[in-house]
């Protein structure tokens, strides 16, 4: 990616959809899939947010993240790619040499701490521009948190993550005890 910054694709819109994905849901593929049609190369950025005391590693995220991105149904794997980071996301941002940040909204609640963020973010570096993406009408709803929590208690979370995910809550939860 240091090539696209570099010059190798100076013509290539490159975006940063960040997130802690833990887990990824089916509302995160959503973005990410349209995501794919704002940018030409989209860097998924998995945040290590230690602060809000993930269940999965960063590894474990990646690796959710990475192969639920593999099913993407867009043809062109290679425009999508999955990075971790802990750093501040305008230095991630500029690591990567992308000019636009994709955030998903679910609901009016989430336009107000995004809308700060991404004032604050353009204070840090004018040049990156934030893209919101609205979340489909059948995605609205889902949160990570509420999967875990509806998960931990035993209920179907089937219709919120894929197969995978939701055998890796599982398996989460039954080593938890």
């Amino acid at each position: 990616m240091s090539a696209a910054k570099g010059g190798g694709m100076p013509d290539h819109r490159i975006g940063v959809y960040p997130g802690t994905f833990d887990p990824i849901t089916n509302g995160h593929l959503d973005i990410i899939q349209r995501a794919t049609r704002v940018v030409d190369h989209l860097v998924v950025g998995v945040a290590g947010n230690a602060g809000k005391a993930p269940l999965f590693s960063i590894e474990e995220r990646c690796a959710l993240v990475e192969a639920e991105v593999a099913a993407v149904s867009n043809g062109d794997g290679s425009r999508i790619v999955v990075v971790p980071f802990d750093t501040l996301l305008m230095n991630f941002v500029t690591e990567v040499g992308a000019r636009v940040i994709v955030r998903g909204l679910r609901a009016v609640s989430d336009f107000e701490y995004e809308f700060q963020m991404a004032g604050m973010n353009a204070r840090l570096n004018p040049r990156v521009e934030t893209v919101f993406l609205m979340a489909s009408e059948h995605h609205q709803f889902i949160s990570s948190r509420f999967v875990k929590e509806i998960g931990r208690l035993g209920g179907d979370i089937g219709h919120f993550v894929s197969p995978r995910v939701k055998a890796a809550l599982a398996t989460k939860f039954a080593a938890a005890g």
